[in-house]
């Protein structure tokens, strides 16, 4: 069984993107955005339906997580399976996530089909992903660590060779960090870490 450690990198896109398909009289207007959270995804569709607000449709599909384990597509009302689907299958089968793509119809006057209007969509959404960038980027775990101002030498030792991505920090009799670090290097932080004395760790979870 694959270990997640040695799976620590995931696709997204790097900034919105844009991009336009025409078939037999429509318009799909083709949209991408970079997300992290319902939110957002929620905030980007309003979005779009208030600015197209006379389109017959507004279909849209996302995946969130490093490993796009949250994810849902919308039909808007286009025959089952026809649009959020064939625009969810575009991020599956490239590998990318934190992403939503939203493609906003405006009816021809020619009736496309079912499999017109798969194709439709699932080219729709190939087209603004191929405008978007492609990055890749690290799951990180995050981690809450505290301790006495006594073993701060011991703790900033370890935070200097390993290098984790210090989030905030607060010095005091009682100290504080929020550290990021890659999920491959986890581990060997954690066990660095639990060798100081007096500190205490807990994990906040990926991102």
């Amino acid at each position: 069984m694959e270990n997640p450690a040695d799976t620590d990198t995931y696709y997204t896109i790097a900034a919105p993107a844009e991009a336009l398909y025409k078939e037999k009289g429509s318009k799909f207007l083709c949209y991408a955005y970079p997300v992290r959270d319902e939110d957002r995804i929620r905030e980007y569709v309003e979005a779009l339906r208030k600015r197209y607000y006379d389109a017959t449709h507004h279909c849209y599909a996302w995946r969130l997580g490093p490993e796009g384990a949250s994810f849902r597509a919308n039909d808007d009302g286009e025959p089952s399976s026809t649009a959020g689907r064939p625009i969810l299958g575009q991020l599956l089968s490239r590998g990318i996530t934190d992403t939503l793509v939203v493609v906003v119809r405006y009816f021809g006057g020619t009736k496309l089909g079912v499999p017109g209007l798969i194709a439709a969509y699932r080219e729709s959404a190939a087209a603004v992903l191929d405008e978007a960038e492609r990055i890749e980027k690290t799951v990180n775990a995050r981690f809450v660590v505290e301790f006495g101002y006594l073993a701060m030498n011991d703790v900033m030792r370890v935070v200097k060779e390993m290098q984790p991505v210090v989030a905030d920090q607060c010095f005091d009799n009682a100290c504080r960090m929020t550290l990021s670090i890659r999920r491959s290097r986890e581990e060997a932080l954690r066990d660095r870490l639990s060798k100081v004395e007096g500190l205490h760790m807990e994990f906040e979870g990926y991102e």
